[in-house]
């Protein structure tokens, strides 16, 4: 996987921004084309500015191509039978097409059981353990079923820069239901060997310095931080961690110096945010095509 540039050249950038935006472009030609345009309802619970700031990102990119965006606000002492109860009026409700809960939520709240309530075929989140059994089982279509925006993404930046999986070593730093285990499953099924990592993983860095294909998901600057000494000379890096330091948003990964060892690596921003994204539109195109 090295690549073909001299060795003084820059890694060639996994543009998700681009791609992300031509996704959205043909989301769009589809909307308008059903007899009705879908509608997101997204639950948010309390006054998170990070999450407000997320939920109204989603509200631009849902008006953008044509989706109809629904948010149902709910104070922070909301009970979990009250949030189950108006989860199960949107199941109900003819007119929603996608249910996403917001996260985090306040600690009093049980997150997978309120994904449980979520209709699984309204389930745009790719959460729902019918939907999660399915991937988990190989029961899946890429381009045609609900699953985790964030690995989704990831899955289809790699192929639209046609980086070959196939018998590669991929150490995914993060072992999350919303990106590190869904996407192991979908590279496992690329024929992947696929390492999981997380915190309490002895050696990381010697782990990291031996992938093919490195994901790192931790969001930790400066605490954790992925400089050219842990990677492998002409690996891909796919950089999904967002932290704010030192007044910018900024990923695990030092780009500068990664990019000039790396063969293909993901700028943040710009990279796996804009996908992420876009998948969320696709998800709720393809419950509403359903």
């Amino acid at each position: 996987m090295k690549r073909n540039n001299s060795e003084s050249q820059m890694a060639v950038l996994l543009n998700g921004k681009a791609l992300a935006r031509g996704i959205r472009l043909k989301i769009k030609e589809r909307v308008e084309q059903l007899p009705k345009p879908p509608k997101l309802s997204v639950l948010l619970v309390g006054e998170d500015p990070a999450s407000l700031a997320y939920v109204f990102g989603k509200q631009r990119d849902c008006q953008e191509v044509g989706i109809e965006f629904e948010l149902h606000r709910l104070p922070e002492e909301v009970r979990q039978g009250e949030l189950e109860e108006k989860i199960r009026s949107l199941n109900r409700d003819p007119s929603v097409t996608g249910i996403m809960i917001q996260l985090p939520l306040p600690k009093h709240l049980d997150p997978l059981q309120l994904v449980s309530t979520i209709d699984p075929k309204k389930d745009v989140d790719g959460l729902h353990p019918v939907n999660v059994g399915r991937l988990w089982l190989g029961s899946y279509d890429l381009d045609r079923d609900l699953l985790p925006c964030t690995p989704k993404g990831i899955m289809k930046l790699l192929d639209h820069y046609s980086i070959p999986l196939r018998g590669k070593l991929v150490v995914i730093v993060n072992r999350s239901n919303l990106v590190g285990k869904p996407l192991a499953k979908l590279m496992l099924d690329r024929d992947a060997t696929v390492m999981l990592c997380h915190s309490k993983t002895h050696n990381l860095q010697e782990r990291m310095r031996e992938a093919d294909v490195l994901v790192t998901a931790v969001g930790r600057r400066p605490q954790f931080v992925v400089d050219a000494e842990h990677v492998k000379e002409g690996a891909v890096v796919v950089d999904v961690g967002i932290s704010y330091h030192e007044g910018r948003l900024v990923g695990d990964v030092l780009f500068e110096r990664v990019s000039e060892k790396v063969s293909y690596i993901t700028p943040v921003p710009g990279g796996v945010g804009p996908m992420t994204r876009a998948m969320l539109l696709q998800n709720v195109l393809l419950a509403a095509e359903r």
